[in-house]
């Protein structure tokens, strides 16, 4: 299309109506199972179904990959077959999400497609009706942040985010800490991910047949096939699309999503954000970018522990596994590597225990089952801990970040408007151009 998506995303947010709850939920007992489908079954899907699937009745997947589509529907009608007790067999498979979604038996859409189909399939659900999960980075960019929160209201949805590290007790007692002054007056919190995303250059190759490349491109430009961008078949890795702006944002989207989701948690900004962004010095360096909120704590991308949080009194780091507790020049508790002794477990909970027992603040704990949380959300109608207000300020922190390094640009930013601001920024950077995949074919 020549137009950008803008018109879409109006209209999505504009048009969109609250809609029935499906029968299936209001009418469930605790026992009955919620009824799924999938779309994307690349590795992180597959792990995901692999949550979903005992606990939920899967109706169906989606992938343009035709072995990664039968794979997941024979695992689905497999595990039924031998698990009669658990649902039925009789899975179906679709290339096209939008067949799937038509179905007015499923109730919840799991996605975990590449980043650049994400807002278009999860606004389709909301729409029809269907609850959500989806996974990080909630969008491509700020604008379908904006429309995929907007969207969720409209249609009184449930959605979670894939951002399951808040689901894992080091990083809840973390930000408790945090919000709770343990460290005293954070200055700055440093996050450690890769490099932002930069344009594809990848060569076009031959493709065999069985993957629908126009589907897979979908609102993307048009481009030769590369197996970088969508490896064949079964695969065992995370592909590199998420490395290239057309398809993600490089780590900054990727990692960065995961820790940035942190740095907002601690901060307790997750209905808001930074009101400046600040780009490195030298143009081509892929580190030191820095959010900036209005009480002037700064969030900086640099090589680290993953979350490092400065405090007046103290320090927190956190990362997947690790932990380090340091309170006015003390270590109170730490595991970051066996050698450290000890476990995971006992630096987390011995420091709950002794600091945050009578705290103020208490964080939403998920007891690490963030799947589970989703479909507990979905009986209670109670927002999920990474519900869509998580996701899209969390996506926009990633995307702001991306533009700082995108074009060396200082940003002011009004994180209420979702808007530049100061005579910075510029509106195209918000979206992106879609192609009409529906008739223009690769």
């Amino acid at each position: 299309m020549k137009t950008t998506r803008r018109s879409f995303l109006k209209s999505a947010v504009l048009t969109a109506a609250p809609l029935i709850i499906p029968s299936s939920v209001l009418s469930a007992a605790p026992s009955e199972r919620i009824t799924m489908g999938f779309v994307g079954m690349g590795k992180q899907n597959r792990g995901l179904l692999g949550n979903f699937l005992g606990r939920t009745q899967v109706l169906a997947v989606c992938d343009v990959d035709t072995t990664r589509r039968e794979n997941a529907r024979k695992r689905v009608d497999d595990f039924y077959t031998k698990s009669p007790d658990k649902g039925s067999a009789g899975c179906k498979a679709y290339v096209d999400y939008a067949e799937m979604i038509a179905r007015k038996d499923i109730d919840t859409i799991c996605i975990a497609t590449p980043d650049h189909w994400h807002s278009e399939v999860t606004i389709a659900a909301l729409k029809s009706g269907k609850d959500v999960y989806c996974e990080k980075p909630l969008t491509h960019n700020i604008s379908e942040a904006v429309a995929v929160m907007n969207t969720t209201a409209a249609n009184n949805r449930i959605l979670q985010t894939g951002s399951m590290q808040r689901s894992s007790k080091e990083f809840r007692v973390a930000c408790e800490l945090a919000q709770n002054g343990l460290i005293g007056k954070i200055s700055h919190i440093e996050c450690s991910f890769g490099d932002p995303g930069r344009p594809c250059d990848l060569p076009g190759e031959d493709m065999e047949p069985g993957l629908d490349w126009n589907m897979w491109l979908g609102p993307a430009p048009k481009r030769p096939y590369n197996s970088i961008l969508s490896p064949r078949g079964i695969h065992d890795h995370f592909p590199d699309w998420r490395n290239y702006r057309e398809f993600g944002g490089g780590m900054v989207t990727d990692w960065g999503a995961h820790h940035l989701d942190i740095a907002q948690w601690a901060l307790a900004m997750d209905e808001s954000g930074p009101v400046e962004v600040l780009p490195p010095e030298d143009p081509k360096a892929k580190r030191g970018a820095t959010l900036v909120y209005a009480n002037g704590v700064k969030v900086i991308h640099k090589d680290g522990f993953g979350v490092h949080m400065y405090g007046s009194e103290g320090e927190i780091m956190v990362n997947r596994g690790k932990f380090w507790f340091i309170q006015n020049g003390k270590t109170i508790a730490k595991f970051t590597q066996r050698e450290d002794g000890g476990s995971l477990d006992t630096a987390v909970l011995l420091t709950a225990r002794d600091y945050l027992k009578d705290a103020k603040i208490k964080l939403v704990d998920t007891r690490g089952d963030h799947t589970g949380d989703f479909l507990n959300s979905v009986k209670s109608r109670q927002k999920p801990i990474t519900h869509e207000g998580v996701g899209g300020h969390t996506a926009i922190c990633c995307h702001l970040m991306n533009q700082s390094y995108y074009n060396h640009a200082r940003i002011k930013w009004d994180p209420a408007k979702f808007t530049f601001i100061g005579g910075t920024g510029d509106p195209s950077w918000l979206t992106r151009n879609y192609r009409d995949y529906r008739h223009d074919k690769v």
